[in-house]
């Protein structure tokens, strides 16, 4: 343990001169310090080592620290580049064991479809109405399904929803012909995916209140599917590296192989 402890003070020499925002971006904060430390001392050095995905998902729970129900997060770089249009990804998954989260739902759609989407659990449900309200500041919502004949009249409201990212879109799952089935699919854990301009998905996976084996069946699920929306542009290596991390915890580099078959 004597030679491993070199390193931790020989950098601390510097320190002296750094103000408290410097040393936490050099160091982590002292939380962080004293956990991948107990990681170390349990053999595990998140530097450089791979942890499997079941022990990782175990490991996500027992050094969360904080004081609320840190969500889990997997972050997935891809060998792609979405510059280009045959390079790009972006689909849905929905995740058997939920997200932990509530998911508030608005639905635009024809009067024939309302009762349907309330039964299903909407929050907001209307037509031309509904429309109005969130052209003039309604945003009491986390998702906005609307049906296809519908998009025409939700098209005007590109400018207040396009920047929040609420934009019914098909292949979030929210543009939907039958709006109860999309309230139940995203009320019950679908999340969507997509990859960023460096080729990384970030998603969400869960709560560090599940029991390890729901995190790990949920982030088998979004590996599958980023796997199965693979974009015919992509060449090489497809999965270059995920990690996982809770809130404010340790990230953990895992294999996504072992979960495709």
């Amino acid at each position: 343990m004597q030679a491993r402890a070199a390193p931790v003070v020989a950098a601390a020499a510097p320190a002296a001169g750094l103000s408290p925002k410097q040393l936490r971006r050099e160091f982590g904060s002292k939380r962080m310090q004293s956990t991948r430390e107990d990681l170390r001392q349990a053999g595990i050095d998140l530097r450089t080592d791979v942890v499997a995905a079941n022990r990782a998902c175990e490991l996500l729970k027992s050094t969360s620290t904080v004081k609320f129900d840190a969500t889990a997060e997997a972050h997935i770089r891809l060998g792609i580049d979405p510059k280009y249009n045959d390079q790009q990804v972006r689909a849905t998954v929905a995740l058997p064991k939920g997200t932990g989260n509530t998911v508030r739902v608005a639905v635009v759609c024809g009067a024939d479809q309302e009762a349907a989407a309330r039964e299903a659990g909407a929050e907001h449900v209307g037509g031309e109405s509904l429309v109005d309200e969130i052209a003039g500041g309604m945003l009491d919502f986390d998702k906005l399904v609307a049906t296809p004949d519908m998009m025409p009249k939700v098209a005007k409201l590109g400018r207040v929803l396009g920047p929040k990212g609420l934009m019914p879109n098909p292949k979030a799952g929210t543009v939907a012909v039958e709006a109860g089935q999309a309230v139940e699919e995203l009320k019950g854990g679908k999340v969507e995916f997509r990859a960023d301009k460096q080729g990384i998905v970030h998603v969400p996976f869960g709560k560090v209140s599940f029991p390890a084996e729901d995190l790990l069946e949920n982030l088998g699920a979004i590996v599958r599917a980023i796997q199965a929306n693979k974009p015919v542009g992509a060449k090489g290596e497809y999965f270059k590296s995920m990690y996982v991390v809770s809130t404010m915890g340790p990230s953990m580099r895992v294999e996504p192989s072992s979960f495709i078959e």
